[in-house]
């Protein structure tokens, strides 16, 4: 059976899963064209820091359903064969929907998920930044809501359909799940250093001197820039 590719995004009291709780889910599926968003009370105050960044006070989830409801109803509208994408889903999305399963006895189906921040910077390399607003204005989306859970799912979704183009969602989790086979600084002064211990100054002056531009070194350039250092 074909994989249905389910936009996702959270909002939430703070950036640590151990501690902090989603306060806000949302996801798009493109196949169907339907959508799901629910905000969550998180039984815990919602920081000021929090609330500034995402518009989500205390007020406007005090009524509303606990995880223990919502993610259940999240899941049943994900299905069977989703694939789960969000942006910087591995080191925050992904983390705190398996926090808050784990924490209300909740079975976590074994998704297929793509991180399309991971994504963007794979393959495009030649852009400075890679927020999901940045990537919104390269491809000439029109402005949302941003940090708004259904807002940035629909963002999202545009944005990934632009950078995988006619690719199937199956060759995009292969080509993600391909392993970069440079881990390791191959010359210059930092040679033989694991490349996440190269300094990004360094990273910086050789991209400004062309040495990524030659073509021995564009899997070196593909590695720093998984790394977030490119």
């Amino acid at each position: 059976m074909a994989l249905i590719p389910i936009y996702y995004d959270t909002e939430t009291t703070g950036v640590k899963s151990d501690k902090d709780r989603i306060i806000e889910i949302a996801a798009y599926d493109p196949v169907q064209d339907r959508s799901f968003c629910c905000f969550i009370n998180p039984n815990m105050p919602i920081p000021p820091e929090a609330t500034a960044i995402h518009h989500i006070t205390n007020e406007m989830v005090a009524d509303s359903p606990s995880f223990q409801e919502v993610g259940k109803a999240f899941l049943e509208f994900c299905g069977e064969n989703a694939v789960l994408i969000a942006h910087n889903n591995d080191a925050f999305d992904k983390l705190f929907l398996e926090a808050e399963c784990k924490r209300n006895e909740i079975s976590l189906p074994s998704y297929p998920m793509i991180d399309s921040l991971k994504w963007a910077r794979k393959y495009r390399p030649d852009l400075p930044r890679h927020t999901l607003q940045s990537l919104r204005e390269v491809y000439g989306i029109t402005a949302n809501q941003a940090h708004r859970a259904l807002d940035d799912v629909i963002i999202l979704h545009k944005v990934f359909s632009f950078m995988i183009d006619d690719l199937p969602i199956e060759t995009v989790l292969q080509l993600l799940s391909a392993p970069v086979k440079t881990s390791k600084m191959p010359f210059g002064k930092h040679q033989g250093k694991p490349l996440s211990e190269v300094p990004k100054d360094y990273v910086k002056w050789l991209k400004e001197s062309g040495a990524f531009d030659k073509p021995d070194n564009k899997e070196l350039f593909e590695a720093f820039s998984l790394l977030g250092l490119a």
